[in-house]
């Protein structure tokens, strides 16, 4: 199914009865991540997985957008499809977005895997290369120079940006510069609903510092590590992961 939000072609599916749950994948990926998890809550709530804009089979967001700019489109989708409260479920990514939707927002309840939104601790060379390509960048506007201006940039980002950005359009590539760069932990202390907090030991793309982290910021949270697992905890260990999320949401079914 599609739907418009503000002149966005939105695909998402929805299907179940109950309590609404809202399922919002991680960054390169799309809605079917989660399929398993959709196909088993759907018996008991009312279901919904997006592809967010720019992901799937969504259409790109018409310029770059930060964080604020997709919780702000997860409000208008909450708001046209009439969903009530939901529960919000997120992998990396989504869950950036979940934690500034809550922030402003009601919700039931959240669950996070893999959950990005502490900004990362930055290693010498990433501050190398950073200050490199603003001196290049400066460089390049210099007469004769800034005609190639555009090209020589696009190289240089193709040879030191992360295997996300190098496969995203020129406007994704804009949105995940923004989105990297936030710090979303000022918001999470005035979440106040229960908070399940899934992750894998040997995450190295959201490190489990950081849902330790998270587990002491939010108010009302507990943490759950799964052994011998990455950044894709929920799908390395499916069916694990699919029994603690139905224990953590056992009292909410058929409401």
């Amino acid at each position: 199914m599609f739907v418009d939000i503000n002149n966005v072609n939105v695909h998402y599916k929805v299907s179940g009865e109950g309590q609404d749950v809202v399922l919002l994948h991680g960054w390169g990926t799309s809605m079917d991540t989660f399929e398993s998890v959709h196909n088993l809550l759907d018996d008991n709530f009312r279901v919904f997985s997006i592809d967010f804009p720019g992901f799937g089979e969504s259409q790109e967001p018409p310029e770059a957008w930060s964080v604020d700019d997709y919780a702000h489109f997860l409000s208008q989708f909450v708001q046209e499809l009439g969903i009530e409260k939901p529960i919000l479920i997120g992998h990396s990514f989504g869950c950036r977005v979940i934690t500034r939707y809550a922030y402003d927002h009601d919700v039931h309840k959240i669950i996070f895997t893999g959950g990005a939104g502490i900004k990362p601790k930055r290693k010498l060379e990433y501050y190398i290369k950073v200050y490199t390509y603003k001196f290049v960048k400066k460089l390049l506007d210099l007469p004769i120079l800034n005609r190639y201006k555009d090209d020589i940039l696009t190289k240089w980002k193709g040879k030191v940006g992360s295997s996300d950005y190098k496969q995203a359009s020129a406007v994704m590539q804009q949105t995940l510069s923004k989105v990297v760069n936030e710090d979303l932990r000022e918001y999470m202390p005035h979440i106040h609903v229960p908070t399940l907090l899934v992750w894998g030991e040997n995450d190295t793309a959201t490190p489990l510092e950081d849902g330790k982290l998270m587990e002491q910021l939010f108010p009302d949270a507990g943490l759950v590590t799964f052994e011998n697992t990455g950044h894709y905890a929920f799908l390395e260990q499916n069916k694990r992961f699919l029994v603690i999320v139905e224990n953590f949401l056992e009292q909410d079914k058929g409401e």
